[in-house]
């Protein structure tokens, strides 16, 4: 496993855990921060894991954009500058397209980049006292960076989402999930055991069902399908999925059903073998 200085990487089974470490900073975003996020993020890929967990260093998840050091400290070197900023859009862009389920766990801080980073994730557990914000507009600019379209793709209220982005005014994890930014809020006191518990329940199923989930569901999205096409599409997937698992999924789920062995909702379904 590498070694990185400003994030910490752990990965155990099934699970990666990425702790963005630079409590001082509030985890603020420099160009080292960035690289080393692209090199973690194909490390975790390759390691296969079911799940990856990002979390904050301290308390605070992300405050976005270190701007002294993405912006000031290299204004006057394009090429340092260029792959500086460079660098945070290919590791964002991997992790919107990741094959693993993606976890964002907001334990305080999370502002105008922070937000980024938590609206690409596929799932968003935050502590009730977090506290979020789109600062950009404090400092003279807009939401960029693709920050813009996940306010767009998170938030479904266009005045919402405006009123955040223009105001600059903040919300805690309460309110986070009620604008569509969280999935569940909980005290910061059960947060790490909250999202525990949620781990275990994504890994006891079958990694490509996990992703085939996740690549539905994002390209009916992205190419706005009409109904007839996403059924086209979703049925493809499907054979697709039988053959990738060896149709597990009729040799076991249909057939415990059947059997009534199992109850949809009420039990987990348990795959016949858990490296698929």
């Amino acid at each position: 496993m590498s070694t990185y200085q400003n994030i910490i990487v752990e990965i155990a089974g099934d699970v990666a855990n990425i702790t963005l470490n630079r409590p001082e900073k509030k985890n603020s975003m420099s160009p080292a921060l960035h690289a080393e996020m692209c090199d973690a993020l194909n490390e975790v890929a390759a390691a296969k894991v079911k799940v990856m967990v990002l979390t904050g260093a301290g308390n605070a998840f992300c405050g976005g954009m270190d701007l002294e050091k993405c912006f000031f400290d290299n204004w006057d070197e394009p090429e340092k500058f260029k792959e500086g900023i460079g660098h945070s859009f290919v590791w964002m862009k991997h992790l919107k397209s990741f094959p693993a389920v993606t976890i964002a766990k907001v334990n305080g801080w999370c502002f105008g980049g922070g937000m980024e980073v938590v609206g690409l994730c596929d799932i968003a557990i935050a502590a009730d006292e977090s506290t979020w914000g789109l600062s950009e507009v404090n400092f003279g600019i807009f939401p960029g960076g693709g920050t813009t379209w996940t306010v767009a793709n998170n938030m479904p209220f266009r005045k919402q989402a405006l009123y955040y982005a223009l105001t600059a005014d903040t919300f805690d994890g309460k309110r986070a999930v009620e604008l569509g930014w969280a999935s569940k809020s909980v005290p910061l006191a059960e947060l790490d055991a909250h999202t525990q518990k949620v781990v275990e329940g994504l890994v006891s199923k079958g990694r490509t069902v996990l992703a085939k989930t996740k690549e539905v569901f994002e390209k009916i999205c992205d190419l706005n399908m009409d109904f007839s096409d996403s059924v086209d599409y979703e049925i493809a997937k499907l054979f697709e999925l039988s053959r990738l698992t060896n149709d597990d999924w009729i040799r076991t789920a249909l057939q415990s059903f059947k059997k009534r062995e199992y109850k949809p909702g009420l039990e987990d379904y348990k795959l016949t073998r858990d490296d698929i």
